[in-house]
């Protein structure tokens, strides 16, 4: 019995080192099995639209009022130039990689701006390297640059603008820049749009819908309510165009599309200008009035209020950059 009294304290030993060896081998095998299904965990993935989750989660609506600010600036020099789409997202990608499309004016060495371009590198002088526009023209022109950058993924194409030493980072923001684009690009470039500016409303019109607005002045801001004793502030413009022969929709988003557009500082009498949320994004509109000429406008405000003539506040940070002119044919922006 003595003998197999050292075999007994063997036994506990034993079993745990099998425990141990099952439960790495199932792990192993796991594991194994997850590298060669070539699915979402797997090595497929070689830029963002296929990169089964990994790419950045960053969305529009997240960012700040500076980074939408830049991004307007890029996506109006990328038009200035009158290059595709393409160069605008290839453009917001590296920028929010380089700087999460913020004008720093630090960086690795002597790197600042948008896209941390180096002035000792050929960039430019540091004041121009921090200048959004000059950024941005100078990162296109090298773009373009590169044979067939337009079929070239985000990662390849910004790499070889940028030489990065973290080429493949780029790929995570094509989503974001997608979307920006998207959302941006139907009101960035204010210029361009006034080279195909929207025809004059037809004699009397512009007269009409303002006779009739100022005819309603004085009566309450009713939400929902489109006349004839009260208003909200698209049911105003609805009913005061409807005197002037002209429809348009119900609400003060889809009103913004219901002509072509101008910059807003060129607004004409009988012209739609709007506030929104973030003023490079139509869907983010929430109040729209009417421009009477000389710097008036006339609106139903909000609750509480009643419809009034007041003067336009052209550097309020809600007021839409463009202006719609209702009636007219809508212009590419």
């Amino acid at each position: 019995m003595r003998t197999l009294r050292p075999l007994r304290l063997l036994v506990p030993v034993v079993a745990i080192f099998s425990a141990l060896a099952l439960f790495l081998g199932i792990g192993f095998a796991v594991f194994t099995a997850g590298l060669g299904s070539g699915g979402a965990t797997g090595g497929g993935w070689c830029d963002v639209g296929s990169a089964g989750g990994r790419g950045a989660t960053v969305t529009a609506a997240q960012l700040t009022e500076e980074q939408r600010q830049n991004a307007t600036t890029i996506l109006g020099v990328v038009k200035q130039k009158g290059l595709p789409p393409r160069a605008g997202l290839i453009a917001l990608a590296t920028a929010m990689q380089e700087s999460t499309l913020r004008n720093l004016h630090y960086g690795d060495r002597d790197s600042l701006g948008l896209f941390q371009q180096r002035p000792s590198q050929g960039w430019g002088s540091p004041a121009q390297v921090t200048d959004p526009v000059y950024a941005t023209s100078i990162f296109l022109d090298r773009l373009v640059q590169i044979p067939g950058w337009e079929t070239l993924p985000v990662t390849v194409a910004a790499q070889a603008v940028q030489r990065s030493a973290f080429p493949n980072a780029y790929a995570k923001w094509e989503p974001l820049a997608a979307e920006l684009v998207a959302q941006i690009g139907a009101v960035a470039a204010v210029g361009p749009a006034a080279a195909c500016a929207p025809a004059v409303l037809a004699e009397g019109v512009a007269a009409a819908a303002i006779r009739f607005a100022l005819g309603e002045v004085g009566k309450p801001y009713v939400w929902g309510a489109t006349g004839p004793d009260t208003y909200d502030c698209s049911g105003l413009m609805m009913a005061a165009f409807r005197a002037a022969g002209i429809t348009l929709p119900r609400v003060s988003r889809q009103q913004f599309h219901a002509g072509g557009h101008v910059p807003v500082r060129e607004a004409q009498p009988g012209d739609l200008l709007f506030y929104a949320y973030d003023p490079t994004d139509p869907s983010t509109i929430h109040h729209v009035m009417l421009y009477m000429g000389n710097g008036q406008m006339i609106e139903a405000p909000y609750s509480g209020e009643r419809v009034r003539v007041q003067p336009v506040p052209w550097d309020y940070y809600q007021l839409v950059p463009l202006a719609t002119r209702p009636g007219t044919k809508p212009n590419a922006v």
